[in-house]
């Protein structure tokens, strides 16, 4: 990513596909920390300052690191965090559409017996599609919602 054979064009485009596609590889399926989505955010950053480099002040007349924020204004396309809950969203309206009677549809939105052993994550995978569902104010049930395609487009793409 710090090679300048390659334009920032490239290496953006084999972040886009090759890269993020192996990190995000799972992650929708999986019920993830907030420490886990702050690696994540700390690993796009890197990558971004990898891809476009240092900073010449010309106040002081040093080079420096891309804040955050330039970072964002420079990349332009949404986090890795925003990515990984678009995914997981998809993910659920087609889960949804499936029927109960599917493997996935029973492993990801079926109720486990007993306790959680200890450890575990209190929040389950349906916890989060919930939870980013009301950040774009949707309260209602998910799973109605998930059988209109358009609604469901309309209040997923909106985030």
């Amino acid at each position: 990513m710090s090679s300048r054979i390659l334009s920032r064009n490239i290496k953006l485009r084999i972040y886009k596909t090759i890269i993020l596609s192996v990190v995000l590889y799972g992650c929708e399926t999986r019920s993830l920390t907030l420490k886990e989505e702050k690696k994540l955010r700390i690993f796009e950053n890197k990558i971004a300052r990898k891809i476009f480099g240092p900073r010449k002040d010309e106040q002081r007349d040093e080079w420096r690191k891309l804040h955050n924020l330039e970072l964002y204004n420079l990349y332009g396309i949404p986090d890795i965090i925003r990515t990984l809950r678009l995914r997981r969203l998809q993910l659920a309206r087609n889960v949804a559409r499936m029927g109960n009677g599917r493997r996935a549809h029973k492993f990801l939105v079926g109720k486990s017996e007993g306790t959680r052993p200890r450890g575990r994550s209190k929040i389950r995978w349906e916890d989060y599609i919930i939870k980013d569902l009301k950040e774009v104010d949707y309260e209602s049930d998910w799973m109605t919602l998930a059988q209109d395609r358009v609604t469901w487009r309309a209040y997923v793409w909106r985030q």
